[in-house]
């Protein structure tokens, strides 16, 4: 969903065609290699976006020895789906670096929803951690168990700690208009 985002923001902006999406990736940091991103994956994408009516071809570059290109435009469809796209990966990330995407294009959206949508993750997150915390009462610790239920459980309350504390800080920024 993120590159398709990506694609999607990038047509609203400006026609392209995916090569040259793909160059703006890699430069000056190789952000499509960091990601995984082939070139392959991308024309996918496209082609899926174009599938969906999200996309359509707009003017085809014809250039002698070469290939020819297809450069893409956003439709009505895509404009008005690239913001539910955003919501949705807000709602399935599991943690900040899955939302980097969005909050790259955060001005494509509703700042206050996307607040919710995180407060109502932090909700959600607070209570598992209350439901999940209360086990270590009864687990059986015993001489054979004790080093690692201990190493475990300073590793999942410092993760989640961590986490929370960051949740928290991305609330307040989106709130006061920092990010």
């Amino acid at each position: 969903m993120s590159i398709q985002i990506f694609i999607l923001s990038k047509l609203m902006k400006e026609n392209n065609y995916p090569y040259k999406l793909k160059k703006q990736l890699s430069e000056p940091i190789p952000l499509d290699k960091l990601g995984g991103l082939t070139e392959s994956k991308l024309y996918y994408h496209f082609d899926t976006l174009a599938k969906q009516g999200l996309i359509e071809t707009v003017e085809i570059i014809k250039e002698e020895h070469r290939p020819d290109k297809q450069v893409f435009g956003i439709t009505a469809k895509g404009r008005e789906e690239l913001p539910k796209k955003i919501y949705k990966l807000f709602e399935n990330a599991d943690d900040i670096s899955d939302m980097v995407v969005g909050l790259i294009n955060i001005n494509f959206v509703d700042r206050e929803k996307v607040v919710k949508i995180l407060e109502n993750k932090l909700e959600t997150s607070r209570v598992r951690w209350e439901y999940i915390k209360d086990f270590k009462d009864v687990i059986q610790i015993d001489e054979d168990n004790e080093k690692l239920i201990t190493f475990l459980g300073d590793f999942v309350t410092t993760r989640v700690d961590h986490s929370t504390y960051w949740l928290e800080q991305l609330i307040k920024k989106l709130q006061e208009g920092e990010i």
